[in-house]
């Protein structure tokens, strides 16, 4: 028998892969759904990004630079200026990236020291990415509640000083997935001089950045005043429908991107070269990306009046395009999500697939279309009254 290393055994399945074959059976049965589980955005890719993708095509491909083109670090540069206010070198402080879950995954490998500072800190509930990634490369995980009542920020300041100084990478990820809570720049700043007086990371998982449905947009780490310690990672899934496309990029700390860029040539996880001229074309205009959030503004809307007048209660929210919904009645989130979904053809994923944090809500992602969206909505409807008084 093929012997196989304790860290790839100890993969446990990636819980929306259950999710997937839940879904399956109701297809294969005839059930027409709305899935509101998996944050894929099913909006088309902007035809100008798609037309700058075919006409990079070329007869002959070559392996991209592992540092990616210069045009696109130069554009993700210029992105970053405009958005943030903050000036990068686009050879020191950015790093073209193979979507973001690549790095968000892989960073720890780059980070741990087993002698030392061998810990992850997460937020939880979360995206399971960074705590899978952190026991992969042989690290220990500390998991820091997100609650309600503090507005789903972690509580920094009661973390021992002990463990800071076992800590080798602190993620962070605002607009949160799954609460979809916002960060702001005060927190973000504390945080990044936490991790510059305590000599760890901090890495900030951005990829909801420019969703949100207030007045203000959401903070970077990036604006936080010095490089140093941290890096945020970005990435243009949901900012422009890209996800097939797996483009992203990392900016931060030149010690780390210095490194990060050494180590690509012998990875090869750089984006094709015409998927980085589809990304130039991206990161250079805001107009889709404005459309596309007023999009997401209407979807939101349509659920929250449906949830508001049944009494169902929606928190945090104020960005990303997901809902955190308090399961009515308190049963188990996976129960009320099997309900949605057998008796009303509606996807949603349990809290407790975030961690048992997440236990009591489940999470309800607006990436159908908005005729798909107003179906939902009305079969949602339907269902709530028939159990949560109006």
């Amino acid at each position: 028998m093929l012997e196989l290393s304790p860290a790839i055994q100890g993969v446990e399945p990636y819980p929306f892969e259950e999710l997937d074959r839940r879904k399956r059976e109701a297809i294969e049965a005839g059930r027409r759904l709305v899935d509101l589980g998996v944050g894929d955005p099913r909006d088309e890719t902007p035809a100008f990004i798609r037309d700058a993708l075919t006409a990079s095509l070329t007869p002959v491909s070559s392996y991209p630079r592992a540092a990616g083109l210069p045009e696109l670090r130069e554009a993700i540069a210029g992105w970053v200026d405009r958005r943030f206010g903050v000036g990068l070198d686009p050879d020191a402080n950015v790093l073209p990236l193979l979507g973001s879950k690549e790095l968000v995954f892989s960073l720890a490998q780059a980070v741990l020291d087993r002698g030392g500072r061998d810990l992850v800190v997460v937020t939880a509930p979360g995206y399971t990415i960074p705590e899978r990634g952190a026991r992969y490369a042989g690290g220990d995980v500390m998991r820091l509640p997100l609650t309600q009542e503090r507005g789903f920020l972690p509580d920094l300041e009661g973390v021992d000083p002990a463990t800071w100084a076992r800590t080798a990478v602190l993620w962070l990820n605002y607009p949160n997935n799954p609460t979809g809570a916002l960060a702001p720049l005060p927190f973000l700043a504390s945080a990044a001089a936490l991790a510059r007086r305590h000599g760890f990371l901090l890495a900030s998982d951005e990829a909801y950045s420019e969703l949100w449905f207030g007045a203000d947009p959401p903070a970077s780490v990036l604006q936080t005043g010095d490089l140093s310690h941290v890096v945020a990672v970005h990435t243009l899934s949901k900012r422009s429908s890209m996800t097939g496309y797996r483009s992203g990029f990392a900016a931060g700390d030149p010690r780390l991107i210095g490194a990060l860029k050494a180590l690509r040539p012998s990875v090869g996880v750089t984006p094709q070269e015409f998927v980085q001229r589809a990304s130039i074309a991206a990161w250079n205009d805001e107009v889709h990306v404005a459309e596309g959030r007023a999009r997401y503004a209407a979807k939101r809307s349509l659920f929250l009046r449906v949830l508001a007048q049944h009494g169902v209660e929606v928190a945090g929210s104020e960005g990303a395009f997901y809902l955190w919904v308090r399961v009515p009645g308190g049963r188990p989130s996976l129960a009320w999500a099997l309900e949605l979904l057998d008796r009303g053809g509606i996807v949603v994923a349990p809290g407790s697939f975030f961690g048992p944090e997440g236990e009591g809500f489940v999470r309800m992602a607006m990436v159908p279309t908005l005729e798909e969206c107003e179906r939902a909505a009305a079969t949602l409807s339907d269902l709530l009254a028939r159990e949560v008084p109006a």
